[in-house]
């Protein structure tokens, strides 16, 4: 076929006006990720041969090899992986990976130095070459097909594919170098990136050498898989640079787990946890990238139940000696050699993550500031075998503290005679910690955890048997009984005795306005009682107990898996002033319309105070002007 011209993707001119622009100061990581591709296209190929032993007939030694042409400057990588198709070349190539197209650019702040960072976390280092050429060739053929592809482009919009003549499978990357980056046609500079970035890769890197006498390849690497290595013999530098190339990322680890078990089943570990988000961390797939290998041959980096999904942010590779190289992907889900791996990983990670938490507090906030919501995944799906450790590692922000609080911390800081640990949830701590529903327990000193995730409304009905005996109990769901609790500012034996007095006449007072308000409200409220929570705010909604939390009752609206909410109780502050007047009106018998029109103001007060909209903004509107009007005229 002619040449065919295409677009980028809008987001992909963005993403090369970036990566042309920026990171100039290391630019020599374009070298990194296009060694990583290539490495990755040998390993995908080796598994496929595993089961198609023709796809590599006649040329089974895999190598990554580099060649400079001064003369032309060119700077040419090759490979004898598995290749891509036309159609390969346009998804890799024209689109930035698929899924994070949208989530790169909704990132984008407009820093570019910044947004450079943003790079590797989105799987697109290929578009790196751009750094140091002003035009990029992609000839490729795909293992097992007679066609080649030649893919070509200058980076400012628009790209070409076309049929192409090509021997071998395989991919040649041809870099027509800008001016300012002939330093990489030099032979020593490129070994020293390779040794510097790619030594640990397990597939040999030669530089092609070419003189009067032909061609001399020499190598650049050590091409040992690092994992299989002690760890003694390797340097941090090495440990964070087969972590970029495992996980085709920029960022530093924030922790890196080395080890080998031996004994009925025997396998090496080599796994990071990021310091950044994985831009796929909440994708609806939920999938793990932890590389699985056996006997140090790569098999899939989708293998589903080999780490929990509450794990899935970790990377880096795993290689047993214990399953069979000819494994299957679908059977491996149900090999019980797989299982049990993953649940040593497990424990292993989680004891990690308990010696940082507990040794280096600060450094373990940072993880969970990143990763927090996804650990309490755990807490939900995991059943009861690692819920005692996950419990240990939750971390909360609450009303009495700046720093995260951990369930041990809260539980040591409990009041005299409080017997649940209390909560609530909602969207920010901001809004929560100016929600009515805090104001009984501020006034005792109680503390509750502010929690803002999604996941939280789910992981906490799983939690039966609390944490230590102690049951979780939300502040916005069922009565706030307080009397039992044993501090605060107004808890003095002396005052005591004055405030239930107080109590009972305010209680006294208002019965006959709880039994007008019901009768006004109707159906459009479950229940109208006296508070025990509210201190300064006149009305607050709450569940009833048994009744969906109110925050998770929002949740499912928003996602239409629920029609309408269910009628919430009406709690009232007996000892506020503009529910003591409305009493003395009730009991002066004043209940017509005036009283009704009150009612629904003080509904929806209570509906805005929890951050929901007025079902009838109108009548809100007529009702609060007539409110004011009767005011003004006093």
């Amino acid at each position: 076929m002619t040449a065919e011209k295409r677009t980028f993707q809008a987001e992909v001119s963005k993403l090369l006006k970036i990566v042309a622009n920026s990171l100039y100061s290391e630019r020599e990581v374009f070298l990194r990720e296009l060694i990583s591709n290539a490495s990755d296209a040998c390993d995908k190929l080796r598994y496929l041969a595993l089961t198609n032993p023709d796809l590599t007939t006649g040329d089974g030694e895999f190598k990554i090899k580099i060649a400079a042409d001064k003369e032309a400057g060119t700077l040419t990588l090759s490979d004898n992986g598995i290749g891509m198709s036309a159609e390969e070349l346009n998804d890799n190539l024209g689109t930035i990976a698929r899924s994070g197209t949208e989530a790169f650019v909704s990132n984008l702040s407009g820093d570019e130095k910044k947004d450079a960072g943003l790079i590797g976390q989105f799987g697109v280092g290929f578009y790196s070459a751009f750094m140091v050429a002003d035009k990029v060739e992609v000839l490729t053929k795909r293992a097992g097909e007679t066609k080649a592809h030649l893919w070509s482009s200058d980076g400012l919009g628009e790209y070409t594919v076309s049929d192409a003549e090509k021997a071998n499978r395989g991919t040649i990357i041809t870099m027509h170098l800008k001016e300012d980056a002939l330093e990489f046609l030099e032979e020593q500079r490129l070994q020293h990136i390779v040794k510097r970035y790619s030594d640990h890769i397990p597939v040999p890197i030669l530089f092609i050498a070419r003189s009067d006498g032909g061609e001399e390849e020499k190598p650049l690497n050590e091409a040992s898989a690092l994992w299989t290595r002690p760890k003694s013999e390797i340097t941090e530098e090495q440990y964070k640079e087969f972590y970029h190339h495992a996980a085709h990322a920029f960022d530093d680890p924030w922790a890196t787990l080395h080890w080998k078990a031996e004994g009925v089943i025997e396998y090496s570990s080599l796994l990071y946890v990021p310091t950044q988000r994985p831009f796929d961390l909440f994708h609806p797939e939920r999938k793990n990238r932890v590389k699985l290998y056996v006997k140090r041959v790569f098999i899939t980096d989708d293998c589903e139940g080999l780490v929990p999904e509450y794990l899935r942010f970790l990377r880096g590779v795993i290689d047993c000696e214990d399953l069979p190289l000819n494994v299957s992907r679908e059977l491996l889900q149900r090999n019980p050699v797989l299982q049990k791996i993953s649940s040593a990983v497990t424990k292993r990670v989680l004891s990690e993550l308990s010696k940082k938490a507990e040794k280096e507090p600060e450094e373990y906030a940072k993880f969970w500031d990143a990763f927090g919501p996804v650990m309490k995944e755990g807490l939900y799906a995991d059943g009861t075998e690692h819920r005692e450790t996950l419990l240990s590692l939750v971390r909360f922000r609450t009303t009495e503290s700046d720093k995260l609080v951990s369930l041990k911390d809260y539980a040591e800081r409990m009041k005299e005679g409080q017997e649940a640990i209390y909560y609530i949830i909602g969207e920010s701590p901001e809004a929560l910690l100016n929600s009515p529903h805090l104001e009984g327990f501020r006034a005792k000193g109680v503390e509750v955890l502010l929690l803002t995730d999604p996941i939280d409304d789910f992981w906490l009905q799983a939690m039966f048997e609390g944490y230590e005996g102690k049951p979780f109990k939300s502040i916005t769901r069922g009565s706030a009984d307080l009397d039992a609790v044993k501090g605060g500012a107004d808890d003095k034996p002396e005052d005591a005795k004055k405030d239930e007095e107080a109590k009972q006449d305010a209680g006294a007072e208002i019965a006959p306005l709880i039994a007008s308000l019901k009768l006004a409200l109707g159906e459009a409220v479950k229940d109208v009682r006296e508070s025990k929570r509210l201190t300064d705010s006149p009305v607050c909604l709450i569940a009833d107990e048994g009744d969906m939390d109110i925050n998770l009752e929002r949740l499912l609206r928003q996602h239409k898996q629920l029609e309408k909410a269910t009628p919430r109780v009406l709690e009232i502050n007996a000892r506020h002033a503009v529910i003591k007047t409305l009493a003395k009106r009730v009991k002066a018998g004043k209940t017509g319309q005036e009283l009704e029109d009150a009612a629904y103001l003080l509904l929806d007060q209570a509906r805005i105070m929890e951050g929901e909209a007025v079902p009838d903004p109108k009548a809100f509107a007529r009702r609060l002007a007539m409110a004011m009007e009767r005011g003004l005229a006093v």
